[in-house]
Order: structure tokens, then sequence, then C-alpha cells
């Protein structure tokens, strides 16, 4: 019989993970700084005995001397972790298996792959939801695509399931602080516990937990995702809890720490626990989670979806899952000598049987999405665009493109002015990087000239272009050809409120193909003000790489 140490396994996860391991047939160490917790629950299963451990102190000692089978550490919050334990496990060619979903700690694993490899022993992070279950069924739901343009994921914890001491920890680890992602075909950063939005999480026989509030998180598929899934999508996770006060006040907090005033929220995890704790009888038992990819199958534009809503606090069993499975692989040797994440190690098929015998319901979804927001505007006129054009207005969900754009901006002291109220970039030839995102029908571009960045929004209206920049808007005909397509100005408004076509700025736009690149030339001016600015330059799209093709 197996024997397993389980650091933390009278916690949260760890006791749903010890019960899991046990009833599949291991022997146990329930390991954790308490001997009392860790004794009551090793009585409650058979072959299982407490083990006092530190895992501050001496972890090798510890590990050397029961020599286990297995060392599995339960024990969050994994943030700002460092690797002594599975270390240890190296220098006792133990293998070692965690629950983490830190992204520092998860992507640094791999730095310990030479001395695993050395050892023989096999070192695997983050056999949890994240990214171990999320990596499975996002394999799971691009295969047949040829290319995946977006992945994502969103995460709803019961308010009774997210009061945990480690979990309070995570989270207030990253609230405002700098997040890692992959957007707009380039490495970019966003904020945790910003971005909000609220997310309906719906299965086809009616069961539904609908308007709960997610931000963003920091979790590791942001960065591991992009590398296991055809054309490197832009990857996003979002988490929540189920109140939205919770959530609103985590939100507020965060600014604070983004604008630096402080350096993180870990000081007001008592406030935080304490909030928790008075609101604890509030809300129900139920978890949810979606991941909505979406991508090229066949030429057909898709969206692939998987739900899962989870009863009577059984969410809380779904981060032990992989756990439990990998645990049988790694003791019977089926898991390489190295040190790697859990992201790709499983299908998602052998996470089927262990989530039909939970209180829960999980299917998959597939729907065709509308053409570009150009083709939808041009109707057969979008098809007849040279293919350097239609490629770039090609956007479902997220792309980028990069080349050279040359800037040039009015003389006049009031046009320089407006430039700058536009965030327009200023005079020169700068590096150009478009990235390019769409949701509901609606495309965001944030042109970026050097590090000098403004963006609009492009949404239809009829068989015309409309563009916003902030309260103003331009409502464009698309007149086009094989050459290329031009922007006629045929109205705008300010706030809503239509404005006279002779006071519109005098905007030209024009894009066409040359040497294979997309080209394009703008230029804006006003009457009485003359020029405020024109720019010019090419594009190429970026490719699976992050390079730009041509």
């Amino acid at each position: 019989m197996s024997l397993i140490l389980v650091i933390g396994g009278y916690g949260g996860f760890g006791a749903r993970l010890c019960r899991r391991l046990s009833r599949a047939g291991h022997a146990l160490l329930v390991a954790g700084r308490s001997e009392a917790k860790a004794a009551a629950l090793a009585a409650e299963l058979p072959n299982a005995r407490p083990l006092a451990m530190d895992r501050e102190g001496d972890v090798r000692g510890v590990i050397e001397r029961e020599r286990p089978d297995l060392v599995i550490d339960a024990a969050g919050p994994f943030q700002r972790r460092r690797y002594e334990v599975p270390r240890a496990c190296i220098a006792a060619g133990i293998p070692y298996l965690d629950l983490a979903d830190a992204s520092d700690f998860v992507l640094g694993i791999a730095a310990l792959d030479g001395e695993a490899r050395a050892a023989d022993v096999a070192i695997v992070a983050g056999a949890s939801s994240v990214p171990a279950l999320t990596g499975a069924v996002a394999r799971k739901l691009a295969e047949g695509m040829e290319r995946v343009f977006s992945v994502d994921t969103a995460l709803s914890a019961a308010n009774r399931a997210t009061g945990g001491a480690s979990v309070v920890a995570a989270i207030l680890s990253y609230v405002g602080r700098p997040v890692r992602l992959w957007r707009g075909g380039r490495r970019s950063r966003a904020w945790g516990w910003q971005e909000m939005r609220r997310v309906d999480f719906a299965l086809s026989d009616g069961t539904a937990l609908r308007g709960r509030l997610v931000a963003i998180a920091d979790v590791p598929d942001g960065e591991l995702l992009p590398g296991l899934l055809p054309g490197r999508p832009a990857v996003t996770f979002r988490a929540g809890t189920e109140l939205s006060f919770h959530m609103l006040a985590l939100w507020l907090a965060s600014w604070p720490v983004r604008w630096g005033w402080l350096n993180s929220l870990a000081g007001a995890r008592f406030w935080l626990l304490a909030l928790y704790r008075l609101t604890s009888r509030l809300g129900g038992d139920r978890s949810a989670m979606t991941i909505v990819l979406r991508g090229l199958a066949g030429g057909r534009r898709l969206e692939r979806r998987w739900t899962v809503i989870a009863e009577r606090g059984e969410g809380l069993e779904v981060p032990t899952l992989a756990a439990a499975l990998l645990a049988g692989d790694m003791i019977a040797g089926r898991q390489p000598a190295g040190a790697r994440t859990a992201a790709s190690l499983l299908p998602f098929e052998r996470f089927e049987p262990a989530l039909a015998q939970l209180a829960l319901r999980h299917e998959y979804n597939e729907r065709d999405l509308p053409p570009p927001l150009y083709a939808r505007v041009m109707g057969a006129a979008f098809d007849r665009l040279p293919p350097a054009v239609r490629r770039l207005h090609g956007v479902c969900r997220d792309s980028g493109a990069q080349g050279e754009g040359r800037v040039e901006r009015g003389r006049g002291l009031l046009a320089r002015a407006l430039a700058a109220a536009m965030r327009f970039p200023p005079e020169g030839r700068w590096p150009l990087h478009v990235a390019f995102s769409e949701a509901d029908g609606v495309e965001r571009w944030t042109r970026d000239f050097g590090g000098h960045r403004f963006t609009s929004e492009l949404r239809a209206k009829g068989e015309r272009l409309v563009e916003r920049f902030g309260p103003l808007r331009f409502a464009f005909d698309l007149p086009s050809g094989p050459d290329g397509l031009e922007m006629r100005l045929q109205g705008w408004s300010v706030f809503g409120l239509p404005l006279p076509l002779a006071l519109a700025p005098r905007i030209g736009a024009r894009e066409w193909e040359e040497e294979g690149r997309f080209r394009f030339a703008v230029s804006a001016s006003l009457p009485l003000i003359g020029d405020v600015i024109r720019y010019n330059g090419w594009l190429s799209p970026i490719d699976d790489r992050g390079d730009a093709d041509g």
C-alpha cells in the first residue's frame, strides 16, 4: 500500500483530498502545524496517522525520516512561496505534487527541471482547478480548430466556500497589482481584481446562476494556455465570490494599490476575514465555472463553451480532482522525471468519472459566430478587398498587428492642443502595435506608437461604421474595391447630440495592400484650424509565435 504525505492535510482542500485519496486505497500521513487537527482527521480515515510538520521548519528531515511514496502540498497560499518542499523531495528522491494556483510559483517550477531529472524524480505544480482542469477543458474545446483566438474563463465561488484564511491571503496578494496576460498578440498587463464583469452561468436545462460579478485573477493560465493551443490565443481568467458587495469592496480597495499608495492589501487580511464571518450566512452553496473558447474550425468562426454548476458546496471538491488523478499516476511511475506544471498532463476524459460522482452538472455548447464587423457593414464588398486588408479586419475576439507608423502634427497651437487632448502620438517615426479586441459586436482598437497609445471603439450602425473617441462619434461610409477601401465621413455627434456636417473635422482615411502588406494613411483637420494630425505606415498581423507575418 502506498504512503502519501499531505501537507495541510486537514485544511479546506487538504481534508477533501485526504478523503479522496483514502477512498482510492492509499495510506496517509495527515500533516500540518496542529497535531490535534491532524489527529482528528486521521481518526476518521483508515490507514491514516497524524504528523506535526511545519513547512517553514525541517521539511527535509521529516521527509527523509518518514520516506513516503509521494508528497502533496495542499497548504496554501502559494503566492510568494519558495521551493523548500519540492527541493526537499528532490534531495530525498521522492515525487512531489501540489495544489498551487499562484502564477509565479507554478510557472517557476520549471527552474527545478534539471535537478529533478538528475535525481530521477517527478515534480508537478498546479494540480488543481487551474491550470490542470482548465488546461484539460481548453484543449478539449480546441480539438479540430486550426486557430484559437481567445480563451475566457470565469469562476464564481459560493459565499460559504470562500472564507478560508489561505483563500483570502491569496486574493489579497494580487488585488490591485499587475497581472501578466497575453493579449493583442503580445505580452500585456492587467490589474488584479479589476476589469469587473457580470457573467451568467447557464445550462440548457434552465439551471443558471445569473449576474455574478467576476474580476481579473492572477492564475497561471494567462502564461500557460497560449502556448498549448493553436494560434497562441489571448487568455483571460476572472474569478469572484457570490456576493456583489464583497466584489465591489475589493474592487474599490484595488485602486490604492494600483495607484501605488499601498504596496498590497495583505495587511487587510484580518479585516476581510472578519467581514466574511459577519456575512457567512448570506448567499448559498452554489458555485460555477465557464470556459469560453473562440476560434476557427474548417473555416467557420466558432464559439465553444464548457459550463459547470455545482450544488450543495460540491464546488470545493473540484480543486482536488486533478491531484487525486495525478497522485495515482506518480505512484505508479507514469510521470517521467522532471519538473513541470499540470496544465497539459491530464485529458478532460479522465475528469469525467469523478465529476459524475459529485452534485454538479456540466455541458458543452457550440455556436457559430457572426462575421467580422467590417464584413457586416460592407456585405459582399468585403470579399473583394485585397487579402491583406481583409485579413487585418477579420477580428475575432482578440488579435494584434505590428509594423511602423509615421506621425505629423499640425503646426498651430490650437491644433497641437487638440492632438494632445485626443492623446494622439507625437511627431516622428515609431514602431507600431495595434491590439484589436471584440465583444458583443464592438471592436476596440488600441494603437501604440512607440509607447504612445490612443484607443477608439468601432461598431455597426446600419450600413455605416461608427467610430467613437470618448464623447465623439463619427459615422463613415466605406467605399471600396479591389484596390482597398476609404472611410468617408457622413455624420458626427458629441455626447450623442448630432452636429452639422459642415462643422465636422475633415477626415481622410485609406487602406490598401502594397507588397503583401496592409498600408494605411489617415489625416484629420478642422475648419479655421487646419491640420491636426496625419499618420501613415504599414501593419502585419502577428502570427502564433508573436511575430509579424511578412
